[in-house]
């Protein structure tokens, strides 16, 4: 099966791709530049030379459509994900514009599956926590939470008018080789080098890179007949239990402050404004505070398709160890972690 992969030179779209290569499909990227392949395939042992690349971008029509023209399936990872300022304009033009041209052209050419990568953030804030895969996008003016709300009412709209597109909610990502280091994995970074003594009450899903990417391979194949929405594999975790869990692979004390998520929200969105203007990252930011607030998890936690997630202290560790690897973080800072994976025992829910 040839494969088309937006976004594949990102995070979640790079462990895709290596996903797809083990399970034997055919891959063709869509991609800005062919430096950005080889930085995000080669450390997961997938070849550049061995995948399709076509140059483009996700809001080019005309790039898009000579991306999908001829290939059996569409994995549309591309997305913009940022709670920084900063980052507005460039999610409302590529979050949503790049879901409709893709989605759209997946359509005129006879795609026999697109796998439409959401998020969960896409369905908060909702009454009670509990969400579905039926749950009514979020109603967030957050701007990322916002955008990628859009582009899922674009996607149910395929949906509903008949077209064989599956949607996917990841949950917070953290995982290693993560070639330009995302919010996640650079918030537990920012926590390893003590920028973030203060953390919000409530908590997320969590899950990891590789299980996620796993399933999106998977849904390729899966029977027309089964659910087309999936929640990525993974768990709930308070930030309770995301600072225990990193205090155990680590052996570091990380003391922390916790406070009520919604004191700390107008704080939070005073950093955003002066993030406009000031050169270096606040690690404080309004989004990841709603998202605490919101302590929203799915309603079913089971492993979907089989992809059976790693103990979320797995991917702690084998995160921290690649950060410390590539030279993101001292060995002090990444404690124990910084010798050979290790797993250590999973907190209890909190």
């Amino acid at each position: 099966m040839l494969v088309l992969v937006t976004g594949g030179t990102g995070f979640l779209g790079a462990h895709t791709v290596a996903a797809l290569v083990r399970d034997g499909h055919r891959v063709r990227l869509l991609a800005r530049a062919h430096a950005g392949v080889e930085k995000a395939l080669n450390p997961l042992g997938v070849s550049a030379r061995g995948v399709e690349v076509m140059i483009g971008d996700v809001t080019d029509r005309a790039a898009v459509n000579r991306a999908v023209r001829g290939t059996d399936a569409v994995v549309h990872a591309a997305a913009v994900f940022s709670f920084d300022t900063r980052q507005h304009a460039a999610m409302r033009h590529t979050n949503v514009t790049g879901t409709e041209l893709v989605l759209g052209a997946a359509r005129q050419f006879d795609v026999g599956r697109t796998v439409y990568v959401s998020t969960f953030g896409a369905l908060i804030p909702t009454p009670g926590g509990v969400v579905t895969t039926q749950t009514a996008p979020g109603t967030s003016r957050e701007p990322y939470l916002a955008t990628k709300a859009a582009a899922e009412a674009v996607a149910r709209e395929h949906q509903a008018q008949g077209a064989p597109v599956m949607i996917t909610y990841p949950p917070a990502l953290l995982g290693p080789h993560d070639p330009k280091l995302g919010d996640q994995n650079a918030r537990l970074r920012n926590m390893l080098r003590g920028l973030m003594p203060m953390w919000p009450s409530g908590g997320f899903p969590v899950g990891d890179v590789r299980d996620t990417a796993a399933l999106n391979a998977a849904l390729l194949t899966a029977p027309a007949d089964g659910p087309d929405r999936w929640f990525g594999p993974g768990r709930h975790a308070s930030t309770r239990v995301f600072v225990q869990s990193t205090r155990l692979v680590t052996g570091r004390r990380l003391p922390t402050l916790f406070l009520p998520a919604r004191a700390m929200m107008p704080m939070a969105y005073l950093a955003g404004l002066a993030q406009r203007v000031w050169p270096w990252h606040i690690p404080a930011e309004y989004g990841a505070c709603l998202v605490c607030a919101c302590d929203a998890r799915p309603a079913d936690e089971r492993p979907p398709l089989g992809v059976n997630p790693r103990p979320f202290t797995q991917t702690l560790a084998d995160t921290v160890q690649w950060m410390h690897a590539h030279g993101l973080v001292s060995a002090r800072q990444a404690g124990r972690a910084a010798g050979p994976s290790i797993a250590a025992a999973e907190p209890e829910h909190v």
